[in-house]
């Protein structure tokens, strides 16, 4: 390989890649899912921290397309839901290892108004408990009580402004809501811009992406509701080691997969009354996501529903098919549809790379060297991961799309850079990732040891992996040795995966082949001998999805997401202190909230009085059968906290109904959970 050529190619292609972007996943990915926005996971990431390199941070956001005028009742976290992150840390074990479960409740401060903010009160007050589990959840405990989550962004009056809002600022409220747990994690619950950006209009109508200038971000200006931890490495490696405890950098013992889920109750009743509808039965999972993308547009839509209720382990093998052979590959083969769609007309897949092996569907791929022993001690060898890897003749994609998203990828050969193979793919290269957990599932694989890409390295790519196969290929820092160096953006996608990782893009290039020419089985066009770095390579890493960036800028650290879209855009508005006494308005006696919900042994039930008067509080069934009754006794306006204790009480639905002088004021459901 001509070091001059590959030198001259590296800025061609460091200009290409460092003006593309993020995209992210699944928004309204399945027909179920689209009818419950509540409890819709659109995105996971998981990526070393930036600022704080002895933690990783984990994100789950939920609830696509949030218009950011979108009141008077603005969207938040959903009650009777658990929004769920995933850990799994130890491959010997099938299921979680760490899991984060999140629950909602909200409260009105003022139901006397149309407004959701109004002269320092909140209406639709949301707040949660955290609750983690490192037992396979099998036991939780709660790590964070009374969690804040911010209000939506409604515009300066409701925000900013003393006298009708609440005289602050909108970053001083996600601020304040970051909380610090019992364990050491640092969490932020709350509406913020929504990451996705993409040419959604261009994608759907059958493939047709459109370039740069000409495409259209179909989410811009959306907001979503993103769950946000920090959590010290220690936390999630199996054995409690810190970083500096790693063998190296790609040290296989620090992998972690990530995964999100929401779940709701089997049963729903819905009131005649007005009232919430009641909720019962088991819990069960109606959303979930790992690797962006896969629900989207991979999973076909006859399966799309099966698949948010599966978990990765065990259930997901039944989808393996639709990676081996996926239906993009389809429309960037001229033998089947890709003359149909132009848009990814710069992507084609090997058909005879290396003269001999074609990766197009239904094709044999590397199968025919299956036997061979040149396989003898890499992934592809039997006594290995060869049945997988290599299951039959005519999987061809399982040698590269299965790792990339359902396996990891191991450090062994082939999976290794063409740097030092010299011409032969099976041969030992440059380490350049090891995220491998073998599980068949969908999940996020992050080596926890790479370290963190700086945001304003010159190498910083959105390109992900991608970018680090291309320097590690190109650049001579890097090339001239087989040692594991640290790469710039080897923590990039698909390795974990950051705010910037430009996955759409970094996705279709793989579909085409892409990663198959990183290990040395490169395009078509290739001239043994000659340089690799190929038109037809040039074309596909010169790609991109059409909207390459975000409408607006990430924060520089935790919790990383921008705040969210204002609902008005105007002039602040300005006034005089004002009178907010007799308004004439109906303002509530009491003021009730019952949490946590759900409640395993003790459900505290906090009041606000407005009147002094003498009060009672029963815990019901159902079916109106009183359970337990608290006599408070006589109360002056302010604040109070009661407890109740009930710990045998059989799961299900219950209410806490507030009595002022014998009359019933307010109601609020709670839900009953064993452990």
């Amino acid at each position: 390989m001509k070091k001059l050529i590959y030198t001259s190619l590296l800025g061609i292609f460091m200009c290409l890649i460092l003006n593309n972007s993020l995209l992210a996943s699944s928004h309204r990915e399945a027909p179920l899912i689209s009818y419950d926005a509540l409890a819709d996971n659109t995105d996971v990431y998981a990526f070393r921290s930036p600022c704080n390199t002895n933690s990783i941070i984990l994100v789950a956001n939920y609830i696509p397309f949030e218009h950011p005028a979108g009141g008077p009742n603005w969207y938040t976290f959903g009650q009777n839901i658990r929004y769920e992150i995933h850990v799994d840390n130890d491959a010997s074990k099938l299921g979680d290892e760490v899991t984060y479960r999140f629950t909602f409740s909200r409260i009105d401060e003022d139901p006397s108004t149309f407004f959701n903010i109004r002269l320092g009160l909140q209406n639709v007050k949301t707040t949660y408990t955290c609750e983690k589990s490192t037992d396979a959840g099998v036991t939780f405990t709660p790590i964070i009580i009374n969690g804040v989550v911010p209000p939506p962004n409604i515009g300066p009056r409701s925000i900013e402004n003393s006298t009708v809002g609440l005289g602050t600022t909108y970053s001083a409220l996600m601020a304040a809501a970051v909380s610090e747990a019992t364990t050491g994690e640092k969490v932020f619950c709350g509406p913020v811009d929504d990451p996705f950006f993409v040419d959604l209009g261009g994608i759907f109508d059958a493939g047709g992406f459109r370039k740069e200038g000409e495409a259209r971000d179909g989410v811009a200006k959306f907001n979503c509701h993103s769950i946000v931890i920090e959590v010290p490495i220690e936390n999630l490696q199996k054995d409690g080691k810190t970083v500096d405890k790693a063998a190296s950098i790609l040290d296989p013992e620090f992998v972690i997969g990530v995964w999100a889920s929401s779940s709701r109750p089997a049963m729903t009743v819905l009131s005649a009354d007005g009232t919430e509808p009641t909720t019962s039965g088991n819990w069960i999972q109606v959303s979930r996501l790992g690797m962006p993308l896969t629900n989207e547009a991979i999973i076909p839509i006859g399966s799309k529903d099966l698949w948010n209720i599966v978990t990765p382990y065990g259930d997901d093998i039944q989808f393996a098919p639709y990676f081996t052979n996926p239906e993009l590959a389809l429309y960037m083969d001229d033998s089947q549809f890709g003359g149909a769609v132009p848009g990814l007309s710069a992507l084609r897949i090997q058909s005879k790379s290396l003269g001999a092996f074609d990766f197009r569907n239904g094709q044999p791929g590397l199968f025919p060297l299956k036997g061979n022993p040149a396989l003898a001690g890499t992934a592809l060898d039997d006594a290995l991961f060869g049945t997988i890897l290599l299951p039959d003749d005519h999987s061809p994609r399982a040698v590269d799309l299965l790792p990339i998203f359902y396996t990891g990828v191991p450090n062994l050969a082939p999976y290794q850079l063409a740097t030092g193979k010299n011409g032969n793919p099976l041969a030992a290269g440059k380490p350049f990732i090891n995220n491998f957990l073998p599980s068949l599932g969908d999940m996020l694989r992050l080596n926890m040891a790479v370290p963190a890409t700086p945001r304003d390295d010159p190498n910083f790519s959105s390109l992900g992996i991608v970018n680090a196969a291309v320097l590690g290929l190109t650049d001579p820092k890097f090339n001239g040795t087989t040692d594991i160096q640290f790469i710039p953006n080897m923590d990039g996608f698909p390795n974990g995966r950051r705010l910037e990782d430009d996955v759409t893009t970094i996705e279709l290039q793989a579909v085409s082949g892409v990663a198959l020419a990183a290990i040395g089985l490169w395009y078509d066009d290739y001239v043994v001998g000659e340089s690799p770095v190929t038109p037809n390579l040039v074309s596909v890493l010169s790609f991109n999805a059409g909207v390459t960036k975000n409408d607006k800028p990430f924060q520089a650290c935790f919790p990383f997401v921008a705040a969210p879209w204002e609902s008005f855009k105007g002039d602040s508005y300005a006034g005089d202190v004002l009178a907010t006494k007799n308004l004439g308005l109906n303002t509530p006696k009491v003021m009730l909230n019952a949490y946590p919900s759900p409640f395993t042994a003790e459900l505290n039930v906090k009041y606000k009085l407005a009147q002094s008067g003498t009060i009672r509080i029963n815990l019901v069934d159902i079916s109106g059968r009183v359970i337990q009754t608290i006599n408070e006794g006589v109360k002056s306006p302010g604040e109070y906290t009661s407890r109740f204790k009930q710990s045998k009480l059989p799961s299900g639905t219950y209410f806490a109904n507030m009595q002022l002088n014998d009359k019933m004021i307010q109601s609020v459901k709670v839900t009953k959970i064993d452990r």
